[in-house]
């Protein structure tokens, strides 16, 4: 193999058998709450767009995409491998996963579970301002982009202004030490803009410009919740807050890649081989541990040697012992 074969296979993205292949920062009870989310939406006639601001290698995204339905279009915004627009964009950007994210990488991925990509732009979040994106259009956003708080504040004025009136917008990091400006856009947003928080994960924040009260209360009755859910209540000011944590339990997985029969059969495949190969090497290890062992008995069984013990075994050692002086000269 070339050198520069050599480089592009190693800079080929893996294929995934599964979502938790991709990777990234999604945790079960996120992927549940992100399909409980949409999933409502389509049960009570609810239609529009879809959007995703920032979206690393796809693993959020693609739950997304599995719930666009006809008509309706998902856009993806992300920086991929693109320079950051600024000085301190880029900084975070290089602590965090500049050498791991490319374009080419999510693409793959997506395409692992569904037949077309999404809509992408591959450009700062900032360029979705100033009416780029249609007014109302959009029923869920997830915003997951740049974490300094100037550009968050940026990206939820564009959620707003893109929303349905009781569009789900979601924002991840909310809580993180590492992130505190998401943390300061957020809440500046809950309490001099509007926005009213529907649930809180360990990662995630729930929120909309509408009403929060008919989502929250088919979250406590517990509407096509997982079963290991825990729920908690609690009130800011003024307004009833719920919080979800617990268990895995009853969260169904996420369907298989395209590529898992496949996957599946090359590593039951690679194990055979590699036990086929193990009993080859024992095999190979005992018969010349035979061939050692017959070779010594042979050698045992020689005339010579023969009466070398027998001499040993039947002359006194006083005699046995100036034999071999005398042999040694």
């Amino acid at each position: 193999m070339t050198d520069a074969a050599l480089s592009a296979e190693q800079h080929r993205p893996t294929e995934p058998a599964l979502l938790d292949d991709v990777p990234g920062w999604f945790w079960d009870h996120d992927r549940h709450l992100f399909e409980w989310f949409l999933g409502r939406q389509e049960r009570t006639g609810v239609t529009g767009d879809l959007l995703e601001m920032g979206a690393y290698l796809g693993r959020s995204a693609i739950v997304i995409g599995g719930h666009r339905q006809p008509g309706e279009t998902f856009t993806v915004c992300d920086l991929f491998d693109l320079d950051a627009p600024d000085d301190e964009n880029a900084a975070e950007m290089s602590l965090s996963y500049r050498k791991s994210l490319t374009r080419t990488a999510f693409e793959s991925n997506y395409l692992s579970f569904h037949d077309t990509l999404p809509e992408i732009i591959q450009a700062p979040t900032s360029v979705l301002a100033g009416g780029r994106l249609p007014a109302g259009a959009f029923r869920f956003i997830h915003i997951d982009a740049s974490h300094l708080y100037e550009h968050v504040v940026d990206d939820l004025r564009v959620a707003r202004a893109a929303l349905q009136p009781q569009g789900v917008v979601v924002l991840d990091d909310y809580r993180s030490a590492h992130t505190p400006g998401v943390a300061a856009a957020t809440w500046e947003a809950v309490f001099n803009h509007g926005l009213t928080p529907i649930v809180l994960t360990e990662s995630k924040f729930y929120g909309t410009w509408g009403d929060p009260e008919p989502a929250q209360q088919d979250l406590l009755d517990r509407v096509g919740l997982a079963e290991g859910c825990r729920l908690a209540v609690e009130t800011l000011n003024g307004r009833r807050l719920v919080r979800i944590g617990g268990s895995s339990e009853g969260i169904e997985p996420f369907r298989p890649s395209r590529h898992r029969d496949r996957l599946v059969a090359e590593a039951a495949r690679r194990e055979a081989e590699q036990a086929e190969a193990e009993a080859l090497r024992a095999q190979q290890e005992a018969e010349v541990d035979l061939s050692v062992r017959r070779i010594r008995a042979a050698e045992r069984r020689r005339p010579a040697n023969v009466a070398k013990r027998v001499a040993g075994d039947l002359l006194p050692p006083v005699v046995t012992a100036a034999i071999r002086r005398a042999r040694r000269g």
